[in-house]
């Protein structure tokens, strides 16, 4: 299932993280003048992180071109100077975003390289970001959709080490975002991602109503084909239990 899911998560990362380099390349230059009442970014913060900018566009062709060993390297030599940007400007949307994606790419890297144990503390770390972002701009359904899957993906994580109570908040969290998701858009991906979080749920949870939505989904799902790899074999499970 895991293998999946990072199947998955390397397959978006490069359209998400090329959509916040877009978005953030001019925040050095007008950083300073952002906010009034955040403090500026110094001379030193500017360069740093217009390098930060180099880096993880260098970065980005990298893993598009396959090279996951080189993209992992300029996102971690970017990361440091986007941390402080947004520590030091903690309500500029805009690098809270980069910074979000950034991340999320890292942990795309790692998937790919399989270095397993290092995509959780990336997720970890971006999740409050993701949050803040999704809170700052709710019509960005594609931000929704990473939170989404990034709060799943936490889920996934806990619920192998067997830490259900860890698990099942983050399941609730992203079950109304994927159900959002797919009352604007009821396509396979969205679907599946609503079904993650119920399988998820399902698991961690004696909500007898949660565990009849994440059936009658499942079988669904597995009637018209759209069940993903990832979740399959949970569906097929729950839809068989269904009768």
């Amino acid at each position: 299932m895991h293998r999946a899911l990072l199947t998955a998560l390397f397959l978006s990362a490069s359209v998400t993280a090329a959509a916040a380099q877009e978005q953030s390349g001019a925040a050095p230059a007008s950083a300073p003048a952002a906010d009034a009442a955040a403090p500026a970014l110094s001379q030193a913060q500017i360069a740093a992180f217009n390098k930060a900018v180099t880096d993880f566009t260098a970065g980005q062709t990298a893993q598009q071109s396959g090279d996951n060993a080189t993209a992992l390297a300029k996102y971690e030599a970017a990361l440091p100077a986007i941390r402080d940007a947004v520590k030091t400007q903690p309500d500029k949307i805009e690098n809270v975003n980069f910074l979000a994606n950034a991340l999320y790419a890292a942990a795309a890297a790692n998937a790919a390289l399989q270095k397993i144990d290092a995509i959780a503390p990336l997720y970890e770390e971006s999740l409050p970001h993701w949050r803040k972002v999704v809170a700052a701009k709710p019509a960005d359904a594609q931000s929704r959709g990473v939170l989404t899957g990034v709060l799943i993906q936490l889920g996934n994580f806990k619920l192998g080490k067997q830490d259900k109570a860890g698990a099942a908040p983050l399941y609730a969290e992203a079950i109304p975002l994927a159900r959002k998701a797919v009352a604007e858009q009821a396509n396979p991906v969205n679907r599946n991602l609503l079904l993650a979080a119920l399988i998820g749920a399902s698991q961690t949870s004696e909500d007898a109503a949660i565990k009849a939505e994440a059936a009658s989904l499942s079988k669904a799902m597995i009637a018209d084909g759209t069940v993903d790899a990832a979740n399959k074999p949970s569906a097929q499970v729950l839809a068989q239990a269904a009768g």
